[in-house]
């Protein structure tokens, strides 16, 4: 797909990365120098990861949202990412879109969680039209009321994240390193992982809906795609991400401090 590369008339200018394959705790670490060290607007679109990987907040506990024994013994990755939001497990069937953009890219939104949620529900239903029974129910997507995109954000003074997993597919296997969250949405009700998430590959082609994506932010964004070689030299650039795997330690002494 060609993107113009230069700035339409009232739109601004937001780079357009595209990955596939990309280990996703690189890509957390290009999203958070991405936020904090740059000036620009960024849509960053990760068409998978290569290993299996659980993906938590900022702010969740190992001992409430994971199998830690089970976790530990199949030796699967577990990263703390800088962004708020639950716990996910991502593997070759995730897509992941993140916008990153300034405070003032988006006439009239103001930079709180909820109206960047709603602002996010309104592009999608672009790329959904037509398909499926597409909304934002609570702080996810959903097919009528299964959810297939889980959200997480952060907000700074002078700009926000907005990243999204989206499930195209999912290995039923992976969903038992994960336990039910206390805090669940209203909606979810007392469903299990598999009676509450639905594959994106029965409603849509994955690359259908990478090219939808673009196409809608392109409705907002005069876009300019960019390579990783082209941002190397900012990445190199002194910064130390939050975002990191946990050790095994860590995840031992969580599994003694919740029992």
């Amino acid at each position: 797909m060609l993107i113009p590369q230069i700035r339409n008339m009232g739109r601004p200018m937001m780079n357009l990365l595209r990955f596939k394959g990309l280990p996703i705790l690189q890509q957390l670490h290009v999203e958070e120098q991405l936020l904090r060290k740059s000036s620009e607007n960024w849509c960053i679109i990760n068409d998978g990861t290569n290993h299996p990987t659980i993906v938590m907040g900022v702010s969740g506990k190992p001992a409430e949202l994971l199998e830690i024994e089970s976790v530990l013994r199949d030796q699967v990755p577990v990263i703390r990412r800088f962004t708020g939001g639950g716990t996910v497990i991502v593997d070759h069937g995730t897509v992941f879109v993140t916008f990153i953009c300034n405070k003032d890219a988006v006439p009239d939104l103001q930079p709180y969680p909820r109206p960047i949620m709603s602002w996010s529900s309104l592009l999608y239903s672009k790329v959904f039209q037509g398909i499926g029974d597409f909304h934002l129910r609570e702080n996810d997507y959903v097919f009528g009321n299964h959810k297939f995109g889980g959200n997480a954000q952060s907000i700074t003074k002078n700009r926000w994240i907005h990243h999204t997993s989206f499930l195209w597919d999912f290995n039923v296997r992976n969903m038992t390193y994960l336990k039910l969250p206390k805090r669940a949405p209203a909606y979810r009700l007392t469903r299990g992982h598999l009676d509450f998430i639905c594959p994106m590959k029965d409603y849509m082609p994955r690359s259908t809906f990478i090219n939808k994506t673009v196409e809608a932010t392109g409705t907002q964004f005069s876009l300019r795609s960019l390579h990783l070689e082209e941002i190397e030299a900012f990445s190199e650039t002194e910064f130390c991400p939050s975002t990191r795997f946990l050790t095994d330690e860590e995840l031992e002494a969580a599994a003694v401090a919740g029992q």
